[in-house]
């Protein structure tokens, strides 16, 4: 009996950890780098004029604009598909940029999302217009903001200020380019997102436990 226990952990047990992280659409080992070095944020602040930055943080970055109310189905879907599986992961943060003068409209936004349960490391920060839009010309996306200066997209941006996408071919051979991922699709989310997500969680976590065993042997 132990002897079979040992065998299932040795063999086994790798092949189906394997097969986990392998099952995703993705197929990339690394998440592609797309725009490097994205400016930081940590001058804007929330309402409570707490400052984020982007700096050694796996960021969630989303644009909201003027029209909070337009967003709000998108917000539930990211929040069920994305933060909730995520959000236990202590380097993990949402952030969401909106124009100055949507505080109010973003403290009723929070009121409704406080059914779906915990909000920690989930931060709304604001900003003059012009900064925003000159920020987000910063991150070289092929998609753009619309007139109130939102978008349905969200982004994944790694530890040191890179966004990360999909740049490459997939598992069937076709070539896909994905800068960011709409909230407004379930499917997006779930399909990709989760995914990518997983992949770039993945990299750190390995990265850890390489430090962890270097200095081990130190």
């Amino acid at each position: 009996m132990k002897k079979n226990l040992v065998l299932f952990i040795l063999f086994i047990l790798p092949i189906v950890a394997y097969l986990f992280f392998a099952s995703g659409v993705n197929n990339f080992a690394k998440l592609p780098m797309l725009t490097k070095n994205i400016p930081d944020i940590k001058s804007w602040s929330t309402a409570n004029g707490e400052h984020v930055t982007l700096n050694d943080k796996i960021t969630i970055l989303g644009f909201i604009g003027n029209d909070v109310e337009k967003h709000k189905g998108g917000f539930f879907n990211l929040y069920e598909k994305i933060y909730a599986r995520n959000k236990d992961f202590k380097d993990f943060q949402m952030v969401m940029v909106l124009p100055e003068g949507t505080q109010e409209k973003v403290a009723k936004l929070q009121e409704s999302l406080k059914k779906l349960g915990p909000q920690t490391n989930w931060y709304f920060v604001f900003a003059d217009p012009e900064q925003i839009q000159s920020f987000y010309n910063a991150m070289h996306l092929v998609g753009k903001l619309d007139e109130q200066l939102g978008t349905p997209n969200v982004y994944i941006i790694d530890k040191k200020r890179n966004l990360r996408g999909r740049n490459g071919q997939n598992k069937k051979g076709e070539e896909e380019y994905q800068e960011g991922y709409n909230t407004f699709k379930v499917s997006d989310l779930y399909n990709n997102m989760i995914d990518d997500v997983k992949v770039i969680l993945a990299e750190y976590r390995l990265a850890l436990k390489v430090n962890n065993k270097a200095k081990r042997k130190i």
